[in-house]
């Protein structure tokens, strides 16, 4: 389906899925939320790479530029987190007009405080001043992670059948996905940063710079307790990041009333004019983390992660 009001804003989630077809006709690894290297039998790097996207612009507006830097920690992380990986190191690229000091102080801080919180260590990165190309004052950056998991012990989701339960850990809020259209709503006048959040007493300038959750931890744990079968990072393209762990035998079967919805999410959808399927394909409406496991697994798993929601199956 077409995301109207996202295309309006800018962006083009088809366009993008256009790109990663075309792609995977050359190389068939591209795809996943990350890509396994295989050193040996026992041991393989999986890596990823991913942005912040144009929330970067509101962070920088409301003064949020260290929270920024867990949003690019996280949108790595929680991809490499899908296989069964641990981060291991992390690299940023930092590109702006001319270096403040203190702002790239401030983001590189976020992201070493993100990276430690994961275990994983901020390697290196890279700064690139370029007068001309960025607008004053603003800035730009890439995270690259990278971590190790068993080749024997790689979660794809090829084990998933019909009857799996799929469960759900809440988002902080937006996450880094969707802001050309939030930020289209602010220009508008749609509503305004200084307002409360319909159904929150905070106000819409701190909901929406909230930092992206680290779901590492969650999802080192739920590999303990149990045969976890699959996991997605909600991200740009929201339930839909689901159907990207699923064989091709099967689908999801998503029951969106069992999901954790803030009424602020739905409310700027209504002022949006988004119907349910495309709010649900835009913005992760409250849902941050993905697990499938078996019926036999669901009691071990919600015993060891707490807010865990059962929000569907695999048919």
């Amino acid at each position: 389906m077409t995301t109207d009001r996202y295309s309006e804003s800018g962006v083009s989630i088809e366009r993008g899925d256009e790109l990663v077809e075309r792609l995977r006709q050359k190389n068939k690894s591209i795809g996943g939320f990350a890509g396994l290297y295989v050193l040996n039998e026992s041991t393989g790097l999986v890596a990823c790479t991913d942005g912040i996207g144009t929330k970067i612009e509101l962070g920088l507006r409301f003064n949020r530029v260290k929270d920024l830097g867990q949003d690019l920690v996280a949108m790595c992380v929680n991809d490499l987190a899908v296989t069964g990986a641990t981060p291991l190191f992390f690299l940023d690229y930092f590109a702006t007009s001319k270096l403040d000091v203190d702002q790239a102080e401030a983001f590189i801080e976020g992201v070493r405080e993100a990276a430690a919180s994961c275990d994983a260590v901020l390697l290196g990165g890279e700064t690139a001043e370029m007068p001309g190309f960025y607008g004053e004052g603003h800035f730009d950056a890439a995270g690259f992670a990278v971590g190790q998991v068993n080749p024997k012990n790689v979660i794809d989701g090829s084990t998933i059948a019909a009857g799996d339960l799929i469960f759900a850990l809440p988002s902080s809020g937006f996450h880094s996905n969707g802001y050309s259209l939030i930020r289209k709503l602010l220009q508008d006048e749609v509503f305004s940063a200084d307002d409360k959040a319909p159904g929150s007493d905070r106000l819409w300038k701190d909901v929406l710079t909230t930092p992206t959750s680290l779901y590492v931890n969650a999802a080192k744990e739920a590999c303990k307790v149990c045969a976890v079968k699959g996991m997605a990072h909600i991200t740009g393209g929201g339930l839909s990041n689901i159907d990207r762990v699923l064989p091709s035998t099967c689908s999801k079967k998503v029951d969106l009333t069992a999901i954790p919805t803030p009424e602020h999410m739905h409310w700027l959808a209504d002022q949006a004019g988004m119907d349910e399927t495309e709010r649900f394909e835009v913005w992760n409406m409250g849902i941050g983390f993905v697990f499938v496991v078996s019926p036999n697994d669901a009691q071990s798993l919600r015993k060891s992660i707490d807010d865990l929601h059962l929000i569907g199956c695999v048919e």
